[in-house]
């Protein structure tokens, strides 16, 4: 099969067609959840990647992973709206909740006993915080508010269009604050590396973060680029 990409394809389309891409682009700090609605060189040109490195990378794992029978996206993109829903809040939320539960005090021990000595992870603290109030609230509003109104709209159960539609994008915004705070953490911990002298439970709280990273931005991709575009 011929590799099916090209600079102009846009990036959440090539994680949906190709979702193991979405590990590259992380690594080249390309937003393909909140930003995928963009050309790849457009993409690529605002985080200063070699075009042509990028696409030979994805050609070549492309090209490992040709002929293993349909990704998880594109079960998704088949699946209906009630079945995603259910997904993302059994997958995402609920795993979301506990982890930021748990981590929360592993984040807040590190700032206080390693602040002096590495100030960056005061902000790291800040910025978990703000994360975490943001997503607690960001999934809370989608359980109870959201998605019933976009299985409405769904089943044309709901008069009033709009309403439905400025959720979506209200949700769309929140996804892109969550999508910055998280741009911040990455770069503020150089790609979530911890210095040689990290004590284990350091370590263990940069590990946390790029995992709460990745599944956070396979969630809003979900979101995203597969369920809010069959209404927008």
């Amino acid at each position: 099969m011929t590799f099916p990409f090209t600079q102009d394809s846009l990036v959440r389309d090539i994680v949906n067609e190709f979702p193991k891409s979405s590990d590259i682009f992380k690594r080249n700090r390309i937003d393909f959840c909140c930003g995928g609605n963009t050309p790849l060189a457009n993409a690529v040109a605002s985080n200063g990647v070699n075009m042509e490195v990028l696409l030979t990378e994805l050609k070549d794992l492309y090209e490992k992973n040709e002929g293993n029978g349909p990704t998880d996206m594109e079960v998704w993109m088949d699946s209906d709206s009630q079945t995603i829903i259910n997904h993302v809040i059994e997958r995402y939320h609920c795993p979301l909740e506990e982890e930021l539960t748990l981590l929360s005090p592993y984040v807040t021990k590190v700032a206080k006993v390693h602040g002096d000595g590495h100030p960056e992870l005061l902000k790291v603290y800040e910025l978990f915080y703000e994360l975490k109030k943001e997503l607690l609230e960001h999934t809370k509003k989608e359980e109870e508010i959201s998605f019933p109104l976009i299985l409405k709209l769904e089943a044309g159960e709901i008069e009033n269009r709009e309403e439905a539609l400025s959720q979506i994008a209200q949700l769309e915004k929140e996804h892109d604050h969550a999508g910055e705070i998280l741009r911040e953490l990455r770069e503020i911990t150089s790609d979530f590396v911890p210095p040689v002298d990290a004590c284990g439970t350091y370590r263990l709280v940069y590990k946390r973060l790029e995992m709460l990273e990745g599944e956070t931005f396979m969630h809003v991709h979900l979101e995203n680029n597969i369920l809010f575009p069959r209404y927008i």
